[in-house]
């Protein structure tokens, strides 16, 4: 997956598409939150909107988990989309951390997916 992702991700952080933060301890990244605004027509969640938050990547290494990290970086980019416009955000959930994403209100959402060739 790095071999793919790296370019992706490397041309989107030079031209600000994508975006985060990262907790440190001791110099250390020990968690992180990757962000992006992403063209999505109006909706009726957002309608005078065509752009949505989109939460890509979070992570939390093993030895700092269930001490909040995820809660404080999602508390950081909810207060980044609203900073930058917008008011509606969206991210896919692992099992492990749906409950995290819930407890800060976030809703679930009934979506599919289907690889097509």
């Amino acid at each position: 997956m790095t071999e793919h992702f790296r370019p992706w991700l490397h041309q989107r952080l030079f031209d600000g598409r994508y975006y985060g933060f990262a907790l440190m301890d001791t110099g250390q990244p020990v968690a992180a939150i990757g962000l992006m605004n992403i063209d999505w027509p109006p909706h009726p969640s957002h309608p005078a909107l065509d752009q949505r938050g989109y939460v890509l990547n979070v992570f939390v290494e093993p030895a700092y988990r269930r001490r909040g990290l995820a809660s404080t970086l999602m508390k950081l980019a909810e207060a980044e989309f609203a900073q930058r416009g917008m008011s509606f955000a969206v991210l896919h959930a692992t099992k492990a951390g749906k409950p995290v994403y819930e407890g800060l209100g976030w809703a679930n959402t009934s979506e599919m997916a289907k690889t097509v060739s």
